[in-house]
């Protein structure tokens, strides 16, 4: 048994929290801190702050989801000023032996190795994940996560991929105009210009102008609360159309994966639960013409655990380092 600390960086928080790994695998993950990168002239100093908070010295191993490229000298943050030099890690930090990580990829690991109690079922049979084959697993958040994990029984492998640049395709006239919408001021649309949480601003302008309305401008997290609790009706328009193009872009990546199950992930699918399961996601998730019927026997999960990032990062050491 090994004690290692767990971490995970976003734009706005870094999480930590200690864990014990052994042969491969999580064996227990304790309580989350979590601090406010704004708060942190770099990663070097939070990781002293999160010293002084468990009140003795760390271990001197360490896992590290980023919400970043992990390639290069030096690993820039799109949404917080820190930077990591991943050849100076250990000097940094003073450890000795470290797992550096993408964030979604943590994810896949989570998914791999939690427990069936740790996810809600969404749609399709009603069975906990297959033990072979592969899992798709699609995450909306700032952006749209999309990483696959091939298992084969213990034994497993997680792939992160860019699968949220991959066109939108809309189903009915409606996203058609959502399309042309976005097409004002991108020449390409992905589909996480839709499917993410600032995707929600775009669908609902576009359901604006279909209706004749005035365009109000509020920001994702405004918008959200709105359509969640049905306060405006064109905020819960945009949410139920959201939870449709979610239910198509899920399909469109378990076909091109050859998944055999797949899980919803992140913050924002967690939050949006009920809306999904009342929602036509399963009927969307399934229309793929010739292939509705093999559709419909793939089980959709929603992953439930409170930290699958913390989880993840350390399930990822654990299989890089299995001694």
């Amino acid at each position: 048994m090994r004690e290692i600390v767990a971490v995970d960086i976003g734009g706005t928080h870094a999480r930590f929290a200690l864990a014990r790994v052994d042969d491969g695998r999580v064996m227990e993950l304790a309580e989350a801190a979590t601090l406010k990168t704004a708060d942190h002239a770099s990663f070097q100093t939070a990781w002293e702050d999160f010293g002084r908070f468990i009140g003795r010295p760390l271990p001197t191993a360490t896992a590290i989801a980023i919400a970043a490229q992990v390639q290069g000298e030096i690993i820039r943050f799109t949404n917080n000023p820190w930077i990591i030099r991943p050849a100076l890690i250990c000097e940094k930090l003073g450890v000795e032996t470290f797992s550096l990580v993408n964030d979604f990829e943590a994810v896949g690991h989570a998914v791999a190795q939690v427990g069936d109690d740790s996810f809600q079922h969404l749609c399709g049979p009603n069975v906990a994940l297959p033990e072979t084959g592969t899992i798709s697993v699609i995450g909306p958040g700032t952006g749209l996560g999309v990483a696959h994990v091939f298992r084969d029984g213990n034994l497993y492998r997680v792939q992160a991929t860019e699968g949220g640049h991959i066109d939108f395709a809309p189903l009915d006239t409606i996203e058609d105009q959502i399309l042309a919408h976005l097409r004002k001021s991108y020449r390409r649309v992905s589909v996480e210009r839709v499917v993410s949480g600032p995707g929600l601003v775009e669908i609902f302008e576009a359901l604006a102008a279909i209706e004749g309305q005035a365009i109000q401008r509020f920001d994702d997290k405004a918008l959200w609360q709105l359509g969640l609790s049905g306060e405006d009706s064109l905020a819960a328009a945009a949410v139920d159309r959201f939870c449709l193009s979610l239910g198509s872009v899920s399909g469109d990546i378990a076909l091109a994966q050859g998944g055999s199950g797949v899980v919803i992930a992140g913050g924002l699918g967690l939050r949006i639960k009920d809306a999904l399961l009342r929602s036509g996601f399963a009927e969307r998730f399934c229309a793929k013409g010739r292939f509705e019927a093999m559709m419909s026997q793939i089980p959709v999960k929603l992953i439930t655990h409170p930290q699958p990032g913390l989880f993840g990062a350390a399930a990822a050491f654990a299989m890089e380092h299995p001694e």
